[in-house]
C-alpha cells in the first residue's frame, strides 16, 4: 500500500525509513495538506491523458495525485533517493516516467519534441531558489507547454502577476506576460508544509501563448531590462545608451504616452508598442 505523503506522520515515517531529510540548499518543503494539493490539479485543469510535466517531486504527494486523475507523468526529480522512491507509484499502465536530472540540464526541448503529441502541462511546487532560470527556460516553449501551474513563494508569485503602475512590476513581469496570461490563484501558508518555511507561498497560473512580437525578442528584451535596470528614472534617461532621448521622448507620445513616463507605467502592449515606435 503507497503511504499517503501528504499526511505528516507517513511523511515522516517515509523519509525516516529511507534516511532522508528536507534539504535547505535545494528548497525542499513538502506539501503536507491533501486539499491544496487537488486545488492545484483543480486549477491546473488535469484531466484524464493529460502529459504533464513535474519539476522537483521529492516524496511524490503531488505526483500520485495528478498520476490519480489519469495524467501521463514526467517527475524530473534531482535527487538520486527520491527519484528511486518515485518509482513505487507507478501504475499499472506505466503511466509515470522518472528522471533523476537537474530540470536545467535536462535536454527538455529535444524530448518534447521527440513526443509530437499535444502540447504538456507543467504542474509543479517549484525549488524556490531557482524558480526565475526554471521559468526563463518554460515560457518560450509556447509551442510545446501549453500551461504552467506553480507554486512559489508569495513575493515571487506577486511579481509574475504584477499590474503596471505597481513596486512588484518589474522586467521580470515584462518577460512572463509576454508569453503568457498570468495569473495568482490562492496564497499557501507555511503550516502546508514540512518543514515549515518562513515565508507565504502562491500558486500561480499561466497559459501560454504566442508572442505578439516574434523574431526580435532579445532586442525586446534588452529595452526593458534597461529600462528597468534603473527603474526610478524616466524612459528619456534610461534608454539614454540605447535611443537619445528625444527619440525616446517622440515615441512615447506617438504611443499615446507622457514624454516623462517611467517603466513601470507601461504595459506589456505599450512596452511592445513603443519597441516598434523606436525600431520602425
Amino acid at each position: 500500500m503507497k503511504e499517503k505523503v501528504y499526511k505528516p506522520s507517513d511523511l515522516k515515517a517515509f523519509l525516516k525509513e529511507r534516511g532522508l531529510h528536507a534539504k535547505k540548499g535545494l528548497s525542499q518543503n513538502f506539501l503536507i495538506d491533501g486539499n491544496i494539493i487537488q486545488k492545484i490539479i483543480g486549477v491546473a485543469e488535469v484531466c484524464s491523458g493529460d502529459f504533464v510535466i513535474e519539476i522537483g517531486p521529492g516524496p511524490g504527494a503531488l505526483t500520485q495525485a495528478l498520476l490519480d486523475k489519469g495524467a501521463h507523468v514526467l517527475a524530473i526529480e534531482m535527487d538520486a533517493v527520491f527519484a528511486q522512491a518515485l518509482t513505487r507509484l507507478q501504475t499499472p499502465d506505466n503511466r509515470l516516467d522518472v528522471v533523476q536530472a537537474d530540470i536545467l540540464e535536462f535536454p527538455l526541448i529535444d524530448f518534447l519534441k521527440k513526443r509530437k503529441g499535444k502540447k504538456c502541462k507543467v504542474v509543479a511546487n517549484l525549488p524556490y531558489h531557482i524558480t526565475t532560470p526554471i521559468l526563463t527556460l518554460l515560457f518560450p516553449l509556447f509551442d510545446l507547454v501549453e500551461s504552467l501551474t506553480i507554486m512559489v513563494q508569495k513575493e515571487f508569485g506577486d511579481r509574475m502577476a504584477a499590474q503596471k503602475g505597481t513596486p512588484e512590476y518589474s522586467s521580470l513581469t515584462v518577460f512572463l506576460q509576454f508569453y503568457g496570461n498570468v495569473s495568482s490563484s490562492f496564497t499557501v501558508k507555511p503550516s502546508c508544509f514540512y518543514p515549515r518555511p518562513k515565508v507565504l507561498s502562491s500558486v500561480v497560473h499561466c497559459k501560454l501563448h504566442p508572442p505578439l512580437l516574434q523574431g526580435q525578442e532579445e532586442s525586446f528584451f534588452q529595452l526593458t531590462r534597461t529600462a528597468f535596470g534603473q527603474r526610478r528614472k524616466m524612459l528619456r534617461s534610461s534608454l539614454k545608451d540605447l535611443y537619445s532621448p528625444e527619440k525616446v521622448e517622440k515615441n512615447l507620445i506617438c504611443i499615446g504616452q507622457p514624454p516623462t513616463q517611467r517603466p513601470e507605467g507601461l504595459s506589456v502592449h505599450e512596452f511592445i508598442s513603443l519597441f516598434e515606435a523606436l525600431n520602425a
